[in-house]
C-alpha cells in the first residue's frame, strides 16, 4: 500500500519514504523500533553516535552507574528477555547497562533499521498532507508520516564560558564525552568542575589516580550512599521469580520502581520510628530517601526532619567541620533537586591530596595555560573534568531545526518554556511525538518503562488513526494550555519549585525559568495518558486526507 497519497515530481517527493522516523537509539529508540516492526510500520532510526546505547553510549565517566536499580532499569516488554540477562550489581555501572543495551540490540536484530553516524539536523512539515521531511548531516533525506523524537532528557551537554577556557594546555574532559578507551591521572593535578551527579561518581575515583584534586563546586547537592553490591545467585533468582509482580508495582508506582512508603505521614511517627525508617532507608541506599515518607516532598517541616537526619550523616564522615559546611546544601529542600548517589563521596574529602573550592565564595575568574585561577589564588594543573550538566529536556530538540505549521520553529515556540500535551504532543506540530519530553513525568521516573509506556500509546495512536482513516493526530491548544496549567498547579503543590534545579532550567543561563515535568506520579500521569485514549484522543485534533 502507497503510504503517500500524492507524489510530485520535487526532489523531496522522491525520497524514501517510511511510514515512522526515529530519532535516537537509546532505551526509548530501540523499543520504538522493535515496537513499531512488530506492527508491520516501516520505520528508520538514526543515531548520531556510532553505535547504540544514547546517554550511557557518551557517559562513561569514571564511577558512571545508574541511580535505579538494575532488575527494574531494564525492559519489561519481554519477559524472555527479563530471564534471560543477569545484572551482576545492584545498581549497574555504564559499561554493564551498555553491553546490555547492544545485547538486546542483537537478540531483536535492531541495528539493521538504524543509521549510525547519522545526526539529524531538521525535520519540516508539509501541510498538505502532515507528513515530515527529515534531513541528516550525512545528506539523507526521507520523508515519514511520524517522527518520534527519541532525543533522551538528558543528551545535552554543557560547556560554561570560562574565559580562556581554549588556552589551557593540560588535558579537558566533559564527563558526557568521555574518551572511550579512559583517562589515566596517575600522578597528575587534576580539578573537576561540577557537584552533580557526574562529579559526585566521579570525584572518588578520580581521587584514587591524582596526585592532587581540587573540586570547583558552585553548588553542594544532597547525595546518598549508593549501597550498591554484588548480586548472589540467591538475590537474581528470588527477582527472575517475582518479576510479574514486581513490574505490576512498579506500573503502579509514583516512580516506576516497586517503592512503598513507610504507612505514617511524617510528623505522625514517633521521633523513634521516623529515625528507624530513615535509617533503614539510608542503610538500603538510594535516590528513594526523598521517599521514604509520602509527604517529605509537600511539607516543609516533614522535609527538614529528613533533612536534619541527613545532615547528621554527612557531619558525622567529614572530619572538617568548615568543609562540611560547604558540602551540605542549605538553599533548597532536600530531594527538590534529584538525589545523587554516591560511594565514599564525603568521605573523600578527608584525603589530604583532595580540596574543596567554593566558587561562589571565590569565583572562577579565568583559565589560562597552566590551570585555573579565582579571585583567591592560582591553581596549576595537568588536567580538568568538566562535571557540568546538561541542557536538560529542551536542549537536544532545540538543536535540530524542527518546523511546524506556517514555518513556526520549535525552539522559537518553546523560547519562553516548553508547550506539550502530556509530554507527548505539540500543537502546531502534528504527527510529531516525543518520548519522555517535558510535561511528563520523564527523569521522575524510571526511564526505561518511561519509555515503553510513550511507545505503546504512540503505537496505539497510531493505529487508531489507520483503522478510522485519519492522515494525522495534533495537540489541540487549549489542550497544550491546560496541561501547562495542570503540570504547574501539581508541581506548586510541592516543594520542588523551591529549587533552582535543572527541573526548571536553572542551570542554564537565560533559559526560563519553568517547571517541566509532570510531578503527579508515574501511575497517575499512565492512567491519565490511558483516559485520554478511550475518550478518542481527548485534547487532540484527528486530521482528515485534504
Amino acid at each position: 500500500m502507497s503510504i503517500f497519497g500524492r507524489v510530485s515530481d520535487s526532489a523531496e517527493r522522491q525520497a524514501p519514504s517510511v511510514d515512522a522516523v526515529v530519532v535516537g537509539a537509546g532505551f526509548a529508540g530501540l523499543y520504538a523500533l522493535h515496537e513499531l516492526r512488530t506492527r508491520g510500520l516501516s520505520t528508520r532510526v538514526f543515531e548520531a553516535a556510532p553505535e547504540v546505547g544514547g546517554t550511557w553510549y557518551f557517559n562513561r565517566y569514571p564511577g558512571a552507574r545508574c541511580d535505579v536499580e538494575s532488575v527494574d532499569y531494564c525492559f519489561s516488554f519481554s519477559d524472555e528477555l527479563q530471564q534471560q540477562w543477569t545484572w551482576s550489581e545492584k545498581y549497574a555501572t555504564q559499561a554493564e547497562i551498555l553491553r546490555y543495551i547492544n545485547w538486546v540490540a542483537d537478540k531483536l536484530d535492531l541495528r539493521s533499521g538504524i543509521d549510525f553516524n547519522a545526526r539529524v539536523v531538521s525535520a519540516t512539515l508539509d501541510e498538505d498532507d502532515s507528513t515530515w521531511t527529515v534531513r541528516v548531516d550525512t545528506g539523507q533525506v526521507v520523508r515519514a508520516r511520524f517522527v518520534i523524537m527519541a532525543t533522551g532528557p538528558l543528551s545535552a551537554a554543557l560547556t560554561p564560558n570560562f574565559p580562556g577556557l581554549d588556552t589551557f594546555e593540560g588535558q579537558i574532559h566533559h564527563t558526557a564525552h568521555w574518551p572511550h578507551e579512559g583517562v589515566d591521572f596517575t600522578g597528575k593535578r587534576v580539578a573537576v568542575i561540577g557537584t552533580g551527579s557526574s562529579g559526585i561518581q566521579s570525584i572518588p575515583v578520580i581521587a584514587d589516580q591524582a596526585d592532587e584534586l581540587v573540586v570547583f563546586q558552585r553548588t553542594p547537592n544532597f547525595s546518598v550512599p549508593a549501597g550498591n553490591r554484588e548480586l548472589s545467585s540467591e538475590d537474581v533468582a528470588a527477582v527472575k521469580a517475582n518479576y510479574a509482580e514486581r513490574r505490576r508495582l512498579s506500573w503502579r508506582s509514583g516512580g516506576g520502581s516497586p517503592h512503598v512508603a513507610h504507612p505514617k505521614l511524617t510528623m505522625q511517627a514517633s521521633p523513634e520510628e521516623r529515625r528507624e525508617a530513615f535509617e533503614t532507608r539510608w542503610q538500603l541506599g538510594g535516590v528513594l530517601f526523598s521517599k521514604t515518607f509520602a509527604d517529605q516532598m509537600t511539607d516543609r517541616t516533614a522535609n527538614e526532619e529528613a533533612r536534619k537526619f541527613y545532615e547528621e550523616k554527612i557531619r558525622g564522615v567529614v572530619d572538617d567541620p568548615d568543609v562540611a559546611d560547604l558540602l551540605i546544601p542549605t538553599d533548597h529542600p532536600i530531594g527538590t533537586k534529584r538525589i545523587c548517589t554516591d560511594t565514599n563521596y564525603f568521605q573523600t574529602f578527608n584525603r589530604p591530596h583532595v580540596k574543596l573550592v567554593s566558587v561562589r565564595k571565590t569565583p572562577i575568574v579565568a583559565v589560562d595555560a597552566t590551570g585555573i585561577t579565582t579571585t583567591e589564588r592560582h591553581y596549576d594543573l595537568d588536567a580538568i573534568v568538566l562535571a557540568t550538566g546538561f541542557d536538560a529536556m529542551t536542549g537536544t530538540l532545540a538543536k535540530i531545526d524542527i518546523v511546524g505549521r506556517g514555518g513556526q520553529r520549535l525552539r522559537d515556540d518553546w523560547a519562553d518554556g516548553p508547550r506539550t500535551y502530556l509530554g507527548l504532543g505539540v500543537d502546531g506540530f502534528p504527527n510529531m511525538f516525543l518520548v519522555s519530553g517535558p510535561g511528563a513525568p520523564a527523569v521522575l521516573a524510571n526511564m526505561v518503562l518511561h519509555a515503553e509506556a510513550h511507545v505503546n500509546w504512540i503505537a496505539d495512536a497510531i493505529g487508531y488513526l489507520d483503522e478510522h482513516g485519519y492522515v494525522g493526530i495534533e495537540a489541540e491548544p487549549d489542550a497544550v494550555d491546560e496541561w501547562i496549567v495542570e503540570c504547574n498547579r501539581r508541581a506548586n503543590a510541592t516543594l520542588f519549585p523551591q529549587a533552582n534545579s535543572w527541573y526548571m532550567g536553572a542551570n542554564v543561563p537565560g533559559k526560563p525559568r519553568v517547571f517541566m515535568l509532570f510531578i503527579g506520579g508515574f501511575a497517575v500521569y499512565l492512567d491519565i495518558c490511558r483516559e485520554v485514549a478511550a475518550a478518542g484522543y481527548k485534547g487532540f485534533r484527528l486530521l482528515k486526507d485534504s
